[in-house]
């Protein structure tokens, strides 16, 4: 997949498409839906497929104080939005001017002039332009007057009830990652660099791949991450040109047992495999939920604790199929 960071001046290969619009956080069953009619209509017309996003969101700009923390920053949606397909992701920036444009004004200097879009995809609820001014009604409007023509999805509904975003930052909140992963269609993604630590895993038989959460403050907004706990996953990162992947358990918080000063940590335990991953991208997806934290009254019971949750996390990862992860 191709991305690129503006709309002005764009090869002729990324000019023509039948695109998605939308800010695809989390990229669940809804977004996914846009994108799959994109693609049918990219397949009638021998249009590549693509999709418009924003950088920041949009509300991080708008509103910081309500702003959403992301399931997908920008990195681990374009690893997904590659995973399925998509051949061009235009990330375009949400600056000021970008605020300021009429809903005719984005039709006319994006779509038509910068993209030279062939067809559009958007959702149910819908909004664009100077104070989200412009709908679907608008676009496929405007739309007919600047060579295009515009598909509007319905809300996509999954064992009951509505795929959003927001319905996933809730489950993650509660650390209920299958029930995230079932709304999403994958599993729920933390990528990071891996980052030295104090080696207590080490000391304690099992040595872990650590990350951090993204520093507060950022630009693009903060990362959303699961409630603290243990969870069985799946890390991938690269050796050259091979991605290479292991079975794992995975602690998230502040580990409770020890006073030290680590604060918000994700240690990833790779289990059956020893490699030193530091300095590297680690990519963990979450599979199960195994337990809470919570602080051990000796070294020795913690040890006992760590491995029940490893043989817990391979129980559980040996009831996935393989088919459910991303290849990332």
């Amino acid at each position: 997949m191709k991305v690129h960071r503006s709309y002005q001046d764009l090869p002729d290969d990324a000019r023509g498409a039948v695109v998605a619009i939308g800010n695809f956080d989390g990229v669940h069953r809804g977004h996914k839906a846009l994108i799959e009619a994109a693609r049918s209509q990219a397949k009638m017309l021998g249009a590549p497929l693509g999709i418009v996003t924003f950088e920041p969101h949009p509300l991080q700009m708008l509103r910081p104080e309500i702003a959403p923390k992301r399931l997908t920053p920008f990195r681990v949606k374009t690893k997904v939005l590659a995973g399925i397909g998509v051949q061009l992701q235009f990330a375009l920036v949400f600056d000021q001017a970008m605020r300021e444009k009429s809903p005719e004004a984005f039709v006319l200097d994006v779509l038509e002039r910068g993209l030279g879009v062939r067809h559009v995809v958007i959702g149910y609820d819908f909004r664009f332009g100077h104070k989200a001014s412009g709908d679907a009604g608008t676009l496929i409007t405007l739309g007919k007057s600047h060579g295009f023509d515009v598909t509007r999805i319905d809300p996509v509904h999954w064992h009951g009830e509505v795929c959003s975003s927001s319905r996933i930052r809730t489950v993650l909140s509660h650390g209920d990652v299958a029930k995230a992963a079932d709304l999403l269609g994958h599993p729920f993604m933390i990528e990071g660099r891996v980052v030295g630590g104090d080696k207590r895993g080490r000391e304690l038989g099992y040595p872990t791949a650590n990350i951090r959460p993204p520093e507060t403050g950022s630009p693009r907004g903060p990362a959303l991450w699961p409630m603290a706990g243990v969870y069985a996953v799946r890390a991938s990162w690269t050796e050259g040109d091979e991605t290479i992947v292991a079975d794992g358990a995975a602690n998230i918080g502040y580990r409770p047992t020890f006073s030290d000063q680590q604060g918000h940590l994700l240690e990833v335990y790779l289990m059956d495999r020893k490699v030193d991953l530091y300095g590297k991208r680690l990519c963990c997806q979450f599979v199960a939920w195994l337990r809470g934290e919570k602080a051990f009254a000796d070294i020795e019971v913690l040890k006992a604790q760590m491995a029940k949750d490893c043989e817990d996390a391979k129980e559980a990862l040996a009831k996935t199929a393989p088919d459910a992860y991303l290849k990332v």
